[in-house]
């Protein structure tokens, strides 16, 4: 008589971990969707502002970009009665910009005005948020933020989802991981059978294009969780550091006993501090300006970037709005930052792929892909086990 060869049963852990991938991809899969692939359309926004908006772009003259109250002096004219809230300068063939980010009837509005760096003349006035105006980006930011609700509302959301997927990820390899090192499933573990029917093809996307992505998703969602919660940020910037505390956001403020020297001539401040910075900074591929001083302890903030593909290797300078004396800034300097700080400073360009460039960027709208169409497919694969 022939013995009958019994069915192994999996573990209690396995068991486990089945349960909670499935459960948690249920509860997380409308987020981790809605947030993957509005990340795909950001991840170029750049690339695809770049080849739709014309304005964004100058012929490079053999001369010095005019200073940043000849740029609001401008803008105001298309801004009337407005206060600037942000100034860009761009690189050698870039426009500059001023930005205007105000409420009307309660919400949130934003214009911009792009005008030519070398002469200040008026190139654009872009509406992107706000009243009947629809921007696509902004739709899309939106999205990918706070799931198009309210930022207190969705960005807990967006965090505790992203955390959920973390938590799928770990799951996920597990569920993966082959019982046995064995060819048949090796195949099954690492190749998609095409040929197979929709239910076998659909649980090879979800179980290969999962475990090839593991890596760089985690990546991705990590450095998204350090947007979500603070705490996060803080245990990241906490082991990364060897143990130090993240400083709290802050800047240098004016000395109010300044106030009496407060020179009285036809330069304007903001136009002599970011003189001093050009001089410091005469190639740099980007600058980030506040224009608008609110408080008399506030400092004039000028960011000189060095890259106009990415924003981590910045410089920050920070200058008494009385006196026009240089404060240093904990971190203000990428190069002269430490590890923990350095990895901060990277976190966005991490977040979108540019610290790889143009590859970088690929990379991570595949992923972000893949990652959409995992709830999809992990879908599926329920739906069709319970048939």
């Amino acid at each position: 008589m022939k013995s009958v060869k019994k069915k192994k049963t999996k573990s209690i852990f396995r068991i486990i971990n089945d349960e909670i991938h499935l459960w948690l991809g249920l509860i997380s899969g409308i987020i981790v969707f809605i947030v993957s692939i509005t990340g795909c359309f950001y991840a170029f926004e750049r690339e695809i502002k770049d080849a739709i908006e014309p304005w964004r772009f100058v012929e490079q003259e053999n001369k010095l970009f005019v200073p940043p109250s000849v740029l609001i002096d401008t803008a105001a004219v298309y801004m009337p009665n407005y206060t600037p809230t942000g100034l860009t300068y761009a690189n050698k063939n870039g426009a500059a910009a001023v930005g205007y980010s105000y409420m009307v009837d309660n919400k949130p509005n934003f214009s911009v005005v792009f005008m030519n760096p070398y002469s200040g003349k008026f190139i654009k006035k872009q509406h992107t948020m706000g009243a009947n105006e629809f921007d696509f980006f902004t739709f899309i930011i939106n999205g990918h933020k706070s799931l198009w609700l309210p930022e207190k509302i969705g960005r807990p959301i967006v965090g505790i989802g992203t955390l959920l997927f973390i938590v799928l990820l770990i799951s996920g390899i597990v569920m993966w991981w082959p019982k046995r090192w064995n060819k048949a499933n090796l195949n099954k573990s690492f190749k998609i059978k095409w040929k197979a029917s929709f239910k076998r093809v659909n649980y090879d996307l979800h179980n290969v294009l999962g475990f090839y992505s593991l890596i760089l998703a985690f990546i991705i969602a990590v450095t998204g969780l350090v947007w979500s919660f603070q705490w996060f940020a803080n245990t990241v910037y906490y082991l990364t550091s060897g143990g130090d505390l993240m400083a709290a956001h802050s800047h240098p403020h004016s000395n109010l006993k300044n106030i009496e020297f407060k020179p009285n001539d036809s330069i304007p401040a903001i136009d002599k501090a970011w003189y001093k910075v050009v001089t410091k900074e005469p190639d740099f591929q980007g600058m980030y300006i506040t224009p608008t001083l609110y408080e008399e302890d506030d400092s004039y903030e000028i960011i000189a970037y060095q890259s106009d593909k990415t924003y981590y290797n910045r410089n920050e300078y920070y200058f008494d709005q009385y006196t026009l004396e240089l404060y240093r800034n904990k971190a203000d300097r990428y190069e002269e930052a430490n590890f923990a700080d350095q990895l901060y400073m990277l976190n966005y360009d991490i977040h979108i792929g540019a610290v790889l460039g143009l590859t970088g960027k690929i990379i991570a709208f595949l992923i972000s892909l893949i990652c959409a169409s995992l709830p999809i497919t992990g879908f599926l694969v329920w739906w069709n086990k319970r048939k």
